[in-house]
């Protein structure tokens, strides 16, 4: 392949390959060609251009395939362009000399074809310089049209297209031949040819007045007739043409205008054009009006379909203004359309015409208008309905009857009414919250204009008002429960009139089935009153023969109805229920007999409807309450159901009696049982399965039933990859609810509400706008289909094997079409019955049951309907997976094999080549890896099969599903299929698009198959990839949009295996410009592929897209239609979101947006909010939304950057009228809410984004940087544009960031205002979004949210000034009383789980503010007390300007509150401790629910608990401990105990003060405990941090501590409780909060011990030992675990150690892989933590007896010695680390403890602390592996063992020796702190008490200091630190010579003053010296003038024998005395110079 890359084509290398790689070679060359040419160089181009020429003009000639010549031809054109014209005539001409050549054989053709298209393509880019020639040419290719097969004429017409394209205007002498001799093809019969006719004459309208002109009519009559008998494509294409051209001739092109002056066509003459379409079809106006009179065929589907496509490009191609202009007239028009007779013959062909009409109504008003125009069009469609209804009226109170003709009108008047209400519907509901202006403008009167409807005489109508009610209340949820109210209201009132029961029943049902969209559901008692209503119906049914009916039907349909609210609001009804439902059939077998003799028709029918109404019931009772179905209830519900079966075998006899018309009841009772029994399981209806199956299998052989109804669930049965091959069974389009129309199943697309009222409630399926359930023909026929493959896998084979051979008779007994029908109807059920064995692991069979079924499926596989062939070759593989043996699946693979070895028709070849695909696609490649080679060979050749393409596309269909299901097995066979699909890529006509379908899914398969090995760089690799993408290049180049959407997922595929080898650079503009494509499945994949690549290289990808856009600009070329503007790639997408309505496509947009936000959004910061912003801001003014308060000023700046609502933000310039720009829909601003969230959140790793002074300097040094604090204004704007707007989703949203934002930028300081943070600007904003959401009629869920952000903002701490709190605190305090109003609040809109949500969110809000304002009091408590202020109003700080809060404000707020707070917050808590106990306690909660849930909601109030009782814990926590466990309000109570909420409170006033202690306490207790055993893995970390800091608040309280303390198992169970929680949490500040928690718990033993000893004490003075023999372990020393709190506490802080330093653990130095860890640093926290818990463990002792400690001590002593060892490391600032003092303490602590003084423990005390003295001995030994070990800390701990404990114990000499030996390596420490340190602590052991222990050390230390204080003269100290290890030597020197006695002091002094004398500067020496230096010197001279005095005798002793000492000391104190003089001189002359310093710190720092 390389070698085709060059300019010339490579000739010689051509000659060498092989004859069928030659095409691949030559196209290779040509891509190359094409990329090249427009980069290369002009002069290069020139010089080769003559032998190029050749080359390409030769290529002509060699028979080039479709792919081939379209490049050909655009290289040709492409290099005449670019080099020299001269001989571009000479090749035309031998162009045309090739087209007219009389040679027809099939072997010349492509020739013909290539020079065609190089015509086109020659014209197409030169145009007018092409000169005259035209005519000619025109001539030539118009008179080859005539004689050229289908394969020509395509392409002649394509070659027309660009010629007209290309010349535009010059052409017009040739406009009217092309005309005439292209209209007559539109009806050609090559459906190719009519497209390509469509798109020429769509070229000609361009220029060719007359089209839209005199030959208007003439046109649409051609287009009426090229639509019938038409595909998919084809209307497409002439829809295009007609819509076009009429909205030409209503709004002609300027320019055409210009040229000649024409007569514009009426927006009147154009509709009636059009409607002629669609109610007359193509039978044209010129017929004898004969037919018409009759009321002759109605019109063919496909041209109905085809002209309502028409409709919406025309409204399209017009604009989104024009229809806002016109809608009235269009509304009108369309309506019109439905309500004339001939669109309404049948009844089947009135429910297509309405889906029509509402297809153009949706894809028009839907997609064209912004939402404000959206609410005008809803204005408009009501008054159309409330017109209708008026004439209906008028017509049904006529009682004289004199108009007759009335009757026709109403009935036509239903069909506008459904299609009206349908859209005003849809539109509601799309509007959502934003349509309230809608419903709530007394002029438009929407409610008012729907609920008329209800009474209309059409059941049809009806159903469609119900629907539009529901869909008001789904989009605006507080309207709910009104229109219930209202419906309820009514249907009592109106009991009499059958329409107001029917209408208002079908309201009610469709509003109940709504209730599951709307989060805050209904309240509880809406149920009884549905319940209550029915019940009337249904009691009162038989009163009134004229009701009966609708009163039976309707009360049953509430009842269903009812049931979509789901267990917990049936279960209170259910045995109300159980009771109707059996008391609707007769109990016993004797009362149906006698039944039967009974009744007349009427009566029969009201009956079967009851019964098929509580059947219906039931079933939707099975569907939403699953959990209700016990065996008992199920049991229960058998009755009924078995008498309705067995009734169904007396209805024939019935039916026989009382007449036909009881039929279609009937046939709803069968339906409403299948519908059942489908749900139940089928065990419970065993015995009936004969009866059952008779039924069913009778119901869809169609055994009783004249009509050939056939099922619709085919489709839904067979594959949905095989829709390729079943032609008419579309796959997914824009179009799709009207293309269904045109399915060949019955009644396919004609779904409608009026075919099963009891749609109204149930779920939408997905997808779908509005419940459309078939007629009741083919829905029992679904039914009963569905319920055969639930039952068949339980059945006996005997049974099977009879009904297989039943269905071969039927099969043979019918004929014709009914055969065809019957055929359909049983290959559904075997297909379903197998499905079912597959899904329940069943095997099909003995060998007859075999042999039967594949009989029955072999039979099928050579049928002519390909549907038929479809369905055998899918069940064929079905039957191989249920059977699963090798041996069947052999023969079942070799019968086909034989078949198509001999087999020659389409037919057979077509069926068995499926056959063998659906075999491996169910058996995979292992269970067919042996037949793998024959199918691959045999399904090669038959895709080579050229003479019929039906044949070539099942078999590569087939061949891709073995690629697909054999995976690696296929490797071997990859390079022949791929060169054979490159080959018919190369070779098969373009026309043929399923045969390109198939290569593209067998291209995509073989990708995958080879998978990551295209990585690779191997020979047959690289070919492979480079055939791989060849393909895929020739597959985009293809005209069908399914066949480009192929390669797009190709090639997406190709960049997931070998992302290096897909071009991104050509591939993302090809996506970009099918993002505008018309064809959904298109969309889809450029998506979807979109979505892969943002994920890995999102910025490469909107690089390429933007550079698109500039070549789109530059470029005056038309062919690329983009919208890409500056906001670039991202923009159109935001953009899409607001046109498209597909989810997956939606979806996919989300998704691929995600990714770019992720990688893209931290860089390109201002882009992105920006977007955001724009998105947001196209708020529509609906009822103007609220304005900021402040920013007043930058209004107006920023109006001139917001767009107006008809320019929307992507910005497509007035020029493109076709897209019109509609304000992004609220749906698109909800996502850019979440996008604004997740950029803020995307911010977080890099800290100066939220630090306003980094980010300013950074800004500074790098002006392009972005950071997000510099935007804050605009995200306070965003977030409050969307708190504030109509839209609840957008407000949740946007409270949601002005949470985000305020927890973010809380603390971010204003660098220009210290002591300020940068939010306090906004303070206005945030109350000014959050005011709206605490208003009356806001939903709950928005109050909830609104209440925590208002609880955030308080708790910031940003509020600076108490006015600004005052505002947002005074929304709390107003819900604070909502809360208090108790439970029944009058006007309930929603459910009281809804009321729950709020109340406890108010609470939880509250609470948060009483944590926060305590913190803050308890940090200002523990400052020092500043001086008080005398006034301590208000007022006078603002006078005295105190911006700083005093710290108590913020509980001044809270303190008025507290009572009434305290009590709910226990309340609550109450409640939460009940919900939270074990399902098996259920009984206990009480029966009328808590103080905040009704019993009724209780699984929904658990959710709202959960989220809400942390911070309310630690809240009560808090107020508990700071009122001494509410003492204080114990007084309060008795007055509370009157107010509604606390009837709980009543009893608290008998119990005792120590009772209610106890009490919450258990309850607080209760619930932390129960949290903390098992913190749900989702629980946010705050609420287990919540939890922790509540119980630690809790234990500081003395109450507390004494409750605990108390009930030692209480005490245990906690810390076993925290030591799991520790096992399962990381977090340091859980853990460290837990060992507050445990230090509180230890620190309550200790005080309760020794409340205990004291009180002992008391009694038994004299006896100590027995006081200290309380504690833990008594005399044994036994810790019980589990119930020693010693225990528990040390296994917990153990956990926590080894956690921290894993080297304490012995195991761990044990083990073979254990690597020596050097001691480091412990990080901040951890520290702290060790630190904590080694304070702990020092405690731990005094809580047991003296034989209890001697258990524990050595593992104390044995981890704190550990702890010192792997923590004493020096740090650089030379502090101790915490975790090392807190080590040292605990070695006092414990050496110290009474312990020491029991006599019984002696010799074990001795022994303990001698080995703990060892072994800090042993770890402080110097050594080379811890060369940073903090020795000073170490030598402390030696010290304190030597000064704490007596000195018997630690005067061994072995201990002994190892001291000296540690202090004298300190003493010749290099480091002089270490000797300082060293000194000080020498001294401490040379003054112990204890001589006995002192005195060796003297002797052995003391020379050793003296030597070293001798040295220092020689080197004087140069640092600070070296100085003062010097005067701490001398310091130990004077304490010693201070404890001599006294004849030793002469020697003792004569040590120390020649040492300080030796120190000492002579006086030439003193001035130059450095200041280290001169401070010894000072330092020496004062003590010797202090020692002096103190021992005068032998001072003089000493000084007097060495008289050099005496001069040098006096001469120093002259030059002191000297010095001291002149600085006072000095002092003398400024004295002011020395006053106190003005500024006082405040704080010490020390």
């Amino acid at each position: 392949m390389e070698l085709a890359h060059s300019l010339l084509l490579n000739e010689d290398a051509l000659v060498q390959i092989t004859e069928a790689k030659r095409p691949v070679f030559i196209f290779e060359w040509l891509r190359f060609l094409d990329k090249v040419l427009v980069a290369a160089n002009k002069v290069d181009v020139k010089e080769k251009q003559k032998k190029l020429v050749e080359q390409l003009t030769g290529l002509i000639s060699s028979a080039p395939g479709p792919p081939t010549r379209k490049l050909l031809a655009k290289n040709l054109a492409t290099l005449y362009s670019i080099g020299d014209t001269f001989t571009v005539f000479q090749t035309l001409d031998k162009c045309n000399e090739i087209i007219k050549s009389k040679d027809d054989t099939p072997a010349y053709l492509p020739t013909k074809l290539a020079a065609v298209a190089c015509v086109g393509a020659f014209y197409e880019k030169m145009g007018r310089m092409l000169g005259s020639s035209f005519p000619d040419t025109i001539n030539n290719l118009l008179k080859a049209l005539k004689s050229a097969e289908s394969q020509g004429r395509g392409e002649i017409l394509l070659s027309l297209q660009k010629v007209l394209n290309g010349l535009g205007g010059a052409a017009a002498s040739c406009h009217r031949d092309i005309y005439k001799n292209a209209r007559s093809l539109l009806t050609d019969r090559s459906m190719a040819v009519r497209c390509a006719v469509a798109k020429c004459l769509l070229e000609l309208q361009n220029e060719a007045v007359f089209m839209w002109t005199t030959e208007l009519e003439n046109v649409a009559t051609l287009c009426f007739k090229a639509l019938e008998g038409s595909n998919y494509g084809v209307r497409v294409a002439v829809a295009k043409l007609l819509g076009t051209v009429m909205a030409t001739a209503l709004m002609p092109k300027q320019a055409a205008v210009m040229r000649q002056n024409v007569k514009r066509a009426t927006l009147d003459e154009v509709l009636e054009l059009m409607a002629t379409g669609f109610l007359r079809g193509g039978s044209g106006f010129l017929k004898s009006g004969g037919e018409m009179l009759k009321g002759g065929g109605s019109v063919s589907r496909e041209v109905r379909v085809g002209v309502t496509q028409a409709y919406v490009v025309f409204v399209t191609t017009l604009g989104g203004q024009w229809l806002e202009r016109n809608f009235a007239t269009f509304l009108s028009h369309v309506l019109d359309l439905v309500s004339h007779p001939r669109a309404t013959q049948t009844h089947v062909e009135a429910v297509y015409s309405r889906r029509c009409v509402s297809f153009m109504l949706r894809a028009t008003l839907g997609g064209l208008l912004g939402e404000k125009a959206q609410i005008a069009a809803g204005k408009e469609i009501c008054q159309a309905i409330s017109k209708q209804m008026r004439a209906v009226e008028a017509v049904v109170n006529d009682i004289s009857g004199e108009n007759k003709a009335g009757a026709a009108d109403v009935s036509a008047s239903q069909h506008v009414m459904v299609c009206a209400l349908k859209e005003l519907g849809s539109l509601v509901q799309s509007l959502s919250a934003t349509a309230s202006p809608l419903i709530t403008e007394p002029s438009i009167g929407l409610l008012e204009t729907v609920t008329s409807v209800l009474l209309h005489p059409s059941m049809a109508a009806r159903l469609a008002a119900a629907w539009c009610l529901r869909c008001v209340a789904v989009a605006l949820p507080y309207q709910l429960t009104p229109l219930l109210d209202r419906c309820a209201e009514r249907i009592n009132n109106l009991k009499s009139s059958p329409e107001a029961v029917s209408g208002y029943s079908f309201a009610m049902a469709a509003l109940l089935g709504g209730v599951h969209q709307c989060q805050l559901g209904i309240p509880h008692s809406k149920g009884k009153l549905v319940v209550s209503i029915a019940e009337d119906l249904l009691r009162t049914a038989a009163q009134n023969s004229r009701l009966s009916l609708q009163r039976t039907q309707a009360g049953w349909l509430l009842l269903g109805a009812l049931m979509t609210l789901g267990p917990s609001l049936v279960r209170y009804h259910l045995p109300k229920m159980l009771l109707l439902w059996r008391n609707v059939f007769p109990r016993s077998q004797k009362e149906l007999e006698a039944e039967k003799a009974r009744g007349d028709a009427f009566t029969w029918q009201v009956t079967l409807e009851g019964r098929a109404g509580a059947l219906c019931a039931m079933r939707s009772f099975v569907a939403h309450c699953p959990e209700l179905l016990t065996e008992d209830v199920i049991r229960r519900l058998m009755t009924p159901i078995e008498c309705a079966m067995t009734m169904m075998s007396h209805v024939p006899a019935i039916i026989k009696v009382h007449g036909a018309h009881l039929k279609a009841s009937a046939a709803m009772v069968r339906l409403r049982l299948y519908d059942i029994l489908a749900l139940l399981p089928p065990k419970t209806y065993e015995g009936s399965f004969n009866a059952l199956l008779r039924e069913l299998v009778a119901e869809f052989t169609l055994t009783d039933n004249s009509a050939n109804t056939t099922t619709s669930l085919l489709r839904s049965l067979c594959h949905y990859d095989d829709s390729v091959l079943m032609g008419s069974w579309l796959q997914e389009t824009d179009h799709k609810s009207i293309e269904d129309q045109l399915q060949p199943n019955s009644a396919s697309g004609s779904g409608a509400l009026e075919h099963d009222p009891s749609s109204i409630y149930l779920r939408v399926p997905v997808g779908e706008a509005i419940p459309g359930p078939l007629p009741l023909g083919v829905s029992v026929i679904d039914a009963s289909v569905a319920l055969f493959g639930v039952v068949f896998p339980h059945v006996s084979f005997k049974h099977r094997l009879q009904m297989l051979d039943h269905f071969a008779e039927c099969i043979k007994q019918a004929k014709g079409v009914r055969q065809q029908a019957v055929q359909l109807n049983i290959f559904t059920a075997v297909l379903s019955a197998l499905k079912g064995l597959a899904e329940n692991k069943s095997t099909l069979g003995p060998e007859e049951v075999r042999k039967s079924a594949l009989a029955l499926v072999m039979g099928a596989l050579d049928n002519p309907n390909p549907i038929l062939r479809c369905a055998a070759g899918e069940a064929l593989g079905r039957m191989a997976q249920v059977v699963g043996e090798a041996t069947f699946i052999a023969r079942m693979a070799q019968t086909s094999f034989d078949k198509l070895k001999s087999a020659r028709d389409v037919v057979s070849r077509t069926g068995h080549s499926l056959a063998l695909g659906c075999l491996h696609r169910y058996v995979g490649g292992i269970g067919s890896g042996q037949h793998l080679k024959t199918s691959v060979s045999i399904l090669l050749a038959l895709a080579q099969d050229g003479s019929s393409h039906e044949v070539q596309t099942w078999a590569l269909h087939s061949l891709a599903l073995i690629v697909d299901s054999s995976g690696p097995m296929y490797r071997g066979y990859v390079e022949p299929t791929l060169s054979l699909v490159l080959t018919l890529l190369l070779t098969v006509p373009p026309s043929h698009t399923e045969v390109h379908q198939c290569l593209g899914r067998c291209l995509g398969a073989l990708i995958t198959t080879v998978g990551p090995e295209l990585q690779g760089n191997g020979a047959t690799i690289s070919t492979i990839r480079s055939s791989c993408l060849v393909g895929c290049a020739i597959m985009q180049d293809h005209s069908d949009s399914l066949v480009q959407a192929a390669a797009i997922s190709c090639l997406q595929q190709l960049h997931m295996f070998a992302p290096r080898h897909v071009n991104l650079s050509s591939l993302v503009p090809c996506l970009c410009v099918h993002l505008c494509s018309s064809h959904l499945l298109l969309r889809r994949a450029a998506v979807a592929c979109l979505r892969q690549l943002a994920q890995r290289e999102a910025a490469e990808v909107c690089e390429y897209a933007m550079s698109l856009a500039k070549r789109a600009g530059d470029s005056k070329d038309t062919t690329i239609k983009l919208n890409i503007t500056e906001t670039g790639l991202e923009g159109v997408l935001f953009g899409m979101l607001d046109r498209e309505t597909d989810r997956k496509l939606c979806s996919d947009i989300h998704d691929t947006l995600g990714h770019m936000l992720s990688s893209l959004a931290v860089e390109k910061l201002s882009h992105w909010l920006k977007l955001c912003k724009d998105v947001l801001a196209a708020t529509t003014d609906v009822g103007g939304a609220v304005v900021f308060e402040v920013e007043r000023d930058e209004e107006d700046s920023e109006k001139k950057d917001e767009m107006d609502d008809d320019t929307m933000f992507t910005g497509l310039g007035d020029d493109d009228k076709s897209k019109p720009s509609v304000a992004p829909r609220w749906v698109t601003r909800v996502f850019a809410a979440d996008c604004l969230c997740r950029i803020i959140l995307l911010c977080e790793n890099d800290k100066a984004h939220f630090d306003l002074a980094a980010a300013r300097s950074a800004k500074a040094k790098n002006p392009k940087g972005d950071l997000l604090v510099l935007h804050l204004s605009d995200l306070i704007r965003m977030a409050f544009m969307a708190a504030t707007d109509h839209s609840n989703q957008l407000r949740m949203a946007g409270l949601q960031a002005l949470e985000d934002i305020i927890k973010k930028f809380a603390s971010v300081p204003e660098p220009e205002f210290p002591g300020h943070v940068i939010l306090e600007q906004y303070q206005a904003n945030v109350g000014a979004a959050l005011r709206p959401a605490f208003s009356p009629d806001t939903p709950s869920d928005i109050t909830a949210k609104a209440c925590q952000v208002c609880s955030t903002w308080i708790g910031s701490g940003v509020v600076s000034d108490l006015n600004d709190l005052r505002r947002v605190h005074n929304l709390l305090v107003s819900s604070l009383d909502k809360v208090q109003a108790g439970k029944g609040s009058s006007s309930q809109l929603y459910s009281e789980s809804a009321t729950t949500m709020e109340k406890l969110a108010v609470l939880k809000a509250w609470a948060e503010v009483y944590v926060v304002a305590m913190n803050i009091k308890k940090e200002a408590e523990s400052k020092p007390a500043k001086p008080v202020r005398s006034g301590d109003d208000d007022e006078d700080d603002d006078d005295l300007g105190a911006d700083v809060l005093p710290p108590d404000s913020l509980i001044t707020l809270v303190q008025p509150e507290l009572p009434s707070l305290s009590r709910l917050w226990l309340a609550m808590l109450r409640d939460y401790a009940l919900l939270t106990l074990p399902a098996e306690f259920s009984s206990q909660l009480p029966p009328e629910g808590g103080a905040f849930y009704t019993p009724e909601t209780i699984d929904t109030a658990r959710l709202h608990y959960r989220g809400s009782w942390a911070p309310v814990l630690h809240a009560v926590a808090l107020w508990l401990s700071s009122t001494g466990f509410g003492a204080e309000e114990e007084e309060i109570l008795s007055a509370a105990s009157k107010s509604p909420v606390l009837t709980q409170g009543a009893s608290l006033t008998t119990k005792t003060f120590e009772e209610s202690v106890e009490d919450r306490m258990h309850l607080m207790l209760g619930v932390s405990i129960e949290f903390l055993c098992f913190p749900r893995p989702e629980e946010p970390i705050e609420h287990v941090m919540s939890c922790l800091q509540a119980l630690f608040t809790l234990l500081e309280s003395p109450c507390a501590k004494s409750h605990i303390a108390g009930d030692q198992l209480l005490a245990v169970e906690l810390l076993n409780v925290l030591h799991r929680l520790l096992l399962t949490r990381d977090p340091p500040a859980v853990q460290l909060q837990v060992s507050a928690v445990v230090q509180e718990t230890i620190r309550a033993a200790q005080d309760h011990l020794q409340r205990q000893r004291t009180s002992k004490g008391k009694e038994e003075e004299s006896d100590r030992d027995a006081q200290l023999s309380f504690g833990e372990g008594g005399d044994s020393g036994e810790l019980v675990p589990g119930k020693s709190l010693v225990f528990a506490a040390m296994e917990l802080l153990v956990f926590i150690l080894v956690r921290h330093l894993p080297q304490l653990n012995s195991r761990v130095k044990e083990s073979p892989s254990h690597v020596l860890l050097r001691p480091q640093r412990l990080p901040e926290d951890s520290a702290r933590l060790v630190a904590n818990t080694v304070s702990i463990l020092a405690e731990l002792p005094s809580l047991c007896s003296p034989a209890g400690s001697m258990t524990i001590l050595p593992t104390v002593l044995f981890l704190i010695t550990g702890v010192l060892r792997e923590t004493a490391v020096k740090t650089p600032d030379g502090s101790i680390p915490a975790p090392v003092s807190a080590a040292l303490q605990g070695i006092k602590t414990i050496i110290t403890s009474p312990l020491a003084r029991v006599a019984n423990m002696q010799t074990q005390w001795t022994d303990l602390v001698r080995s703990s003295l060892a072994s800090v001995l042993e770890h402080s030994h110097p050594d080379e592996s811890r060369p940073d070990m903090d020795e000073v800390s170490m030598l402390t701990a030696v010290t304190l063992f030597l000064l704490s404990a007596s000195g018997e114990l630690v005067g061994v000499t072995a201990l002994q020796n190892g001291c000296m030996e540690r202090f004298r390596n300190a003493l010749n420490s290099s480091d002089p702190t270490v000797q300082a340190r060293c000194y000080q602590l020498l001294l401490s052991v040379f003054q112990h008490s204890s001589r006995a222990l002192a005195t060796p050390y003297i002797h052995a230390l003391a020379p050793l200091m003296v030597e070293k204080l001798k040295a220092v003269e020689r080197c004087r100290p140069g640092s600070t630190a070296e100085l003062l290890a010097v005067q701490e030597g001398i310091r130990v020197l004077e304490n010693l010579v201070g404890m001599g006695e006294e004849q030793n002091r002469v020697q003792l002094l004569a040590l120390l003053v020649p040492t300080l004398v030796s120190y000492l500067l002579d006086e030439n020496a003193i001035s130059s010296a450095p200041h280290v230096s001169k401070g010894l010197h000072d330092f020496a001279l004062q003590n010797l003038m202090r020692i002096g005095p103190l021992y005068p005798a032998a001072f003089k002793t000493v000084i007097g024998a060495a008289p050099e000492l005496k001069i040098r000391l006096e001469s120093a104190i002259r030059a002191n005395q000297a010095s001291s003089k002149a600085k006072a001189a000095a002092r003398q002359a400024q004295p002011a110079a020395q006053a106190a310093p003005t500024i006082k710190l405040k704080t010490s720092f020390f």
